[in-house]
């Protein structure tokens, strides 16, 4: 079973999760602020994700900014990363979609299509 993970009132998240719906693609959903992602849960997703680090922070989002993260980060070791995006799931990009072997970053249709279809 995959599980959705996502902030309701994201309008990247509501597109994705209506994309997850027409598809009829089953999924368990979280709601990222209202259950946090451990740091243990983020390495185990990072490793499964093929993407940098750098790509699960919400680069976009005002904690993101008013902590200066921009400037931070390339000095953080990777376990002081996983801390930092364990403390408020405003700093973790979504949605996020875990299986059982890939978890996607962000949605991108097609990704999903090809992650979800097994192609």
């Amino acid at each position: 079973m995959l599980t959705f993970i996502c902030y309701p009132k994201c309008t990247t998240c509501k597109k994705a999760q209506a994309w997850l719906d027409e598809n009829n693609i089953e999924y368990v959903l979280r709601d990222i602020k209202e259950d946090n992602p451990s740091a243990d849960e983020l390495k185990q997703w990072f490793k499964k994700s093929s993407e940098p680090l750098k790509k699960f922070f919400n680069t976009s989002g005002l904690l993101y900014r008013s902590m200066e993260l921009k400037d931070k980060l390339p000095a953080m070791s990777e376990e002081q990363m996983l801390d930092l995006l364990s403390t408020d799931g405003m700093l973790v990009k979504r949605p996020l979609l875990v299986g059982e072997d890939f978890v996607l970053v962000g949605f991108k249709e097609s990704q999903w299509r090809s992650a979800v279809s097994g192609e």
